[in-house]
């Protein structure tokens, strides 16, 4: 990928201000006008705009600084340092295995690219439920605009990988909604190897635009470098005291403390909860780290005659909301349908089976296919989705019950995925689940679903999508954070990424918080007595 520029190490060249993680050392103090936890989309978003706006700037990530020059489109080197845990995060029971980003751009860098916008149904819900009329379809529309034209979200118009098509065609012959994924790409090469970082600079995630775009303009990065805990004192935050950490996240020298008028919290649902917890943050109603949310995905995978070679291509094109609309929102769980890339480790770590007959799945893997289900969790009364807890270290776990509704709704989706992938041909199909097998038939299918015991450690369970723990509401009783991001307790101190939905999405999140980090920072930027940004 020598042919490539590299734009991160052409501003390193031209001085942009970098700390720690083998660049410049860390000094003991340092002091700004905003600091920001996290480089991922809220993060980034807001930094560039903060920049924009006349203020002096510093981002604090605890993952490296990674770019296109160090993406070579292997799983090893890409999941042990790009990924948090080295992709193996998981749920306090290990029933779920959660992929998130750790490294500069957060899960943008790692992400598949879909981009849509928040569904006007979960804006309504959110409007009735949790005090947010303002954040109705029209009034966030221009901030999902400045967003997609920012980072050039457009329907992909490139023809759809076998494993995309595949979806495509049992959706047409079932006659069920189909539709293509907007994508927050330029020039794509097709290579298909987005969750492995993008060699050719393709992808417009925040490594690519907002983080440079803030570094050129004078903010200060420090990479390899944990928010440990918040200093705070009546309803002001004093300062924020970070460590330098190695690649594996072991401490790697002394505190640094960090002084700023206004402290912006991104780190990702999850690690932001788990700041504001370290800190002892006030929580007088109980909020902090709950409704934390997931889209529990369920698997389906299937063999086809053809070769589907589901690692190469565009990794997510098509899907369908067909069964996010057949009940309520606040009724039975419904559920989008993707497909994930399919890549050797990733599927060798998500499929079930042992010995020869794990072997010889494993020796079909050109012929596979996959299709998945994201649950719209956060709606139904009887899901409530999970908590962020620390370990004794300090370290976060998610504690994510599978409640009834959950485990009704996966049923749901094994079925819909199994009928799905025998309409367009597949020759077996099998459930994600460790009693699953492969079948011939849509009767056979249909027969080993229902019968299959649901429940942790027997679904596959997944997720690369957190929400909430930092839950956005318009009084204090119901949420962490104000309708403006501020916390409800301490006057300067924001959230502005994920954490801050009050439910899952019911759609790939990215958007939604760029979206929303967007309509945040001009107002922040506005009340810190910055230059004034144009809205959208």
């Amino acid at each position: 990928m020598s042919m490539f520029q590299d734009p991160i190490r052409e501003g390193l060249a031209q001085g942009w201000r970098v700390l720690g993680g083998g660049h410049a050392p860390l000094p003991a103090e340092l002091d700004c006008d905003v600091a920001i936890v996290g480089s991922g989309a809220g993060a980034g978003i807001s930094a560039e705009l903060l920049v924009k706006a006349g203020l002096k700037v510093l981002i604090i990530e605890a993952g490296p600084l990674r770019s296109s020059s160090d993406f070579k489109q292997r799983e090893a080197e890409a999941y042990t340092s790009l990924y948090q845990e080295a992709a193996a995060r998981k749920t306090a029971d290990k029933a779920f295995n959660i992929l998130q980003g750790r490294c500069v751009g957060g899960s943008t860098t790692v992400n598949w690219t879909s981009s849509f916008r928040t569904p006007p149904d979960t804006l309504a819900f959110w409007g009735r439920e949790f005090g947010l009329t303002e954040l109705n379809e029209a009034a966030m529309a221009p901030w999902f605009a400045q967003a997609e034209a920012r980072l050039n979200v457009h329907d992909w118009e490139g023809t759809p990988n076998a494993n995309n098509s595949a979806l495509e065609r049992g959706l047409q012959v079932l006659k069920l909604e189909t539709k293509r994924i907007p994508r927050n790409v330029k020039g794509c090469w097709n290579l298909g190897s987005c969750g492995l970082g993008c060699p050719t600079n393709a992808k417009q995630s925040m490594l690519l635009t907002t983080i440079p775009a803030a570094l050129a303009g004078g903010a200060t990065l420090l990479v390899q470098t944990r928010a440990e805990r918040l200093e705070w004192s009546g309803d002001t935050v004093q300062a924020l005291v970070c460590r330098p950490v190695t690649l594996n996240d072991a401490p790697a020298g002394p505190e640094l403390r960090v002084r700023a008028r206004h402290y912006l919290v991104a780190g990702g649902a999850i690690n932001s909860p788990a700041l504001l917890l370290r800190s002892h943050a006030p929580d007088p109603h109980q909020r902090l780290g709950r409704r934390t949310f997931l889209h529990p995905v369920v698997i389906s995978a299937a063999m086809f005659d053809e070769r589907i070679e589901g690692w190469a291509g565009a990794p997510q094109s098509v899907y369908t909301d067909h069964f996010l609309h057949t009940d309520p929102i606040d009724g039975p769980l419904g559920f989008k349908l993707e497909v994930p890339p399919l890549h050797p480790a990733l599927m060798a770590s998500t499929l079930v089976g042992l010995g020869e007959g794990y072997v010889q799945t494993l020796k079909q893997f050109p012929h596979a296919q996959a299709v998945l289900a994201l649950l719209r969790d956060g709606f139904h009364p009887e899901s409530p989705g999970g908590r962020v807890q620390l370990r004794g270290d300090g370290s976060p776990v998610l504690d994510y019950p599978l409640t009834e509704a959950v485990l009704d709704g996966a049923r749901r989706a094994l079925l819909a995925m199994a009928e799905l992938q025998f309409a367009a041909g597949a020759r077996t199909v099998m459930p994600l689940h460790e009693q699953g097998r492969f079948v011939k038939s849509w009767a056979e299918a249909k027969a080993q679903i229902q019968a299959l015991p649901l429940g942790a450690q027997q679904l596959r369970l997944v997720s690369a999508h957190v929400m909430g723990g930092c839950g956005m509401a318009a009084d204090a009783s119901r949420g962490v954070v104000r309708p403006d991001g501020r916390h409800w307790q301490l006057r300067n101190l924001s959230v502005h990424d994920g954490s801050l939905f009050p439910t899952s999405i019911g759609a790939n999140p990215q958007l939604s918080i760029y979206g929303q980090a967007t309509r945040l920072t001009v107002g922040l930027a506005r009340e810190l007595g910055g230059r004034d940004l144009s809205a959208a």
